[in-house]
């Protein structure tokens, strides 16, 4: 082979390894798929009194509520720092810093979003920022209230991980003609924006809410599934188009839980006494329409912001709002599998799934291992999180690569051995 096809093969291998999600990697929200299910194995099935061996603990990654984006050797995550937030790159072996650029003001909610040589971030107020994921320079910029007169439906600032599809970065400003928008990924151009056609719903508020923007391909339409203000509502990929809307599921202080999506069923949940709905998406003469199959009242079911997980056909969560009472319930019934009670920590439960087992993560510090089963509710371990400090909340969800559990707790990230 001469020079020229040499380097050639070269780029286009590069090309080719830097769109693939690398086995262990967490390149986002709630992991490659945004279901909080990672496909490491091999794990702890059970855990020692203490927890799992604490391999190194990093401090001064300022206060935020970001949990962890895992791509490539390297850590990404927000924090606010020197009065100002920052997006930050951390040595995945042993969380050294590499990087620190900033985004805006206030405290952080967003997870980073990684895609090959890029990364995006979004500050709470509005600050949406490529940067290059090896370096930190900052590629290109949007500012959601000045460039799409965004705004958010409550005061705790924009908190959604933004959506990397093919091409395209999907992002929720939260204006009039903009509710949800898609962006080129490279340079930021606006390659359409779309409305809501939810004007009159009763309950709820105008506004973008907490959640991430999650992919379906329900009654045969590639649509993207957000909630917003006013609930929950699905436009066509290709341009945006408004298809439906349901609100029924909206409350007015702020709709959070990323919805599970599972063939031509979207379901979803808020807290504040809201409760929980499954929707059957069909496909209708001009577009598609979102039929409720069941709603949960909130002393059935209810998600305040620690996220669903689906396991076959199965749904697991933490229930109850400013709680995390493990619960199980059948996705197409809604019909209760089992409870845990209470379950070992207090306030609400940022939740994923490894190994055929839940990790909850208390807003309290505390840990937990649950066999994710229908068969029982079985709790395999707890510990407390060393740097728990009762007067901050852990909320942060955790992270599992290369077999090890990542815990971000405000200014400190832990990592632990996982391995059997």
């Amino acid at each position: 082979m001469n020079r020229r096809l040499q380097m050639v093969a070269a780029s286009l291998l590069a090309t080719f390894v830097a769109g693939q999600v690398l086995a262990g990697d967490w390149p986002s929200w709630r992991g490659p798929n945004r279901d909080g299910i990672s496909s490491e194995t091999g794990l702890l099935t059970e855990w020692p009194e203490g927890g799992p061996k604490l391999l190194w603990q990093v401090d001064g990654l300022g206060g935020g509520y970001s949990s962890l984006a895992i791509a490539d050797g390297k850590i990404y995550t927000m924090g606010r720092q020197g009065g100002g937030t920052h997006l930050i790159a951390l040595n995945q072996k042993e969380g050294e810093k590499l990087w620190a650029t900033s985004v805006g003001g206030g405290n952080p909610n967003c997870t980073p979003t990684v895609d090959g040589s890029l990364v995006y971030a979004l500050g709470r107020d509005g600050d949406l920022v490529c940067a290059d994921a090896q370096a930190g320079s900052v590629v290109w910029k949007k500012n959601f209230g000045k460039d799409f007169g965004g705004k958010m439906m409550s005061g705790w600032g924009y908190s959604e991980s933004p959506l990397v599809d093919g091409d395209l970065l999907i992002c929720t400003p939260g204006s009039g003609d903009a509710y949800i928008a898609a962006l080129d990924k490279t340079s930021g151009r606006v390659i359409w924006k779309s409305g809501p056609t939810d004007a009159g719903f009763s309950r709820g508020r105008d506004g973008a809410a907490y959640s991430s923007v999650v992919v379906s391909k329900g009654a045969g339409v590639k649509q993207y599934i957000q909630l917003n203000g006013r609930g929950v509502f699905g436009v066509r990929a290709s341009d945006g188009k408004f298809l439906w809307s349901y609100n029924k599921i909206a409350n007015g202080t702020a709709n959070i839980p990323t919805p599970i999506i599972k063939g031509d069923y979207v379901f979803c949940s808020t807290g504040y006494g809201t409760g929980a709905a499954l929707l059957e998406l069909k496909k209708t003469d001009d577009g598609v329409s979102a039929e409720e199959v069941y709603f949960l009242p909130a002393n059935k079911f209810q998600n305040h912001h620690g996220g669903m997980i689906l396991v076959g056909d199965y749904i697991f969560c933490g229930h109850g709002h400013n709680k995390g009472f493990p619960l199980c319930i059948e996705m197409m019934t809604g019909k209760k599998v089992w409870d845990g009670g209470r379950g070992p920590g207090a306030g609400s439960a940022a939740i994923l799934q490894a190994d055929n087992h839940l990790y909850f993560r208390y807003e309290n510090g505390v840990m937990a291992l649950i066999e994710s089963t229908p068969a029982e509710y079985n709790l395999k371990g707890s510990f407390r999180i060393a740097t728990a400090d009762r007067k901050t909340r852990s909320w942060p969800h955790p992270v599992i690569s290369d077999k090890k559990l990542y815990l971000r707790d405000q200014q400190i990230l832990l990592c632990y051995d996982l391995a059997k």
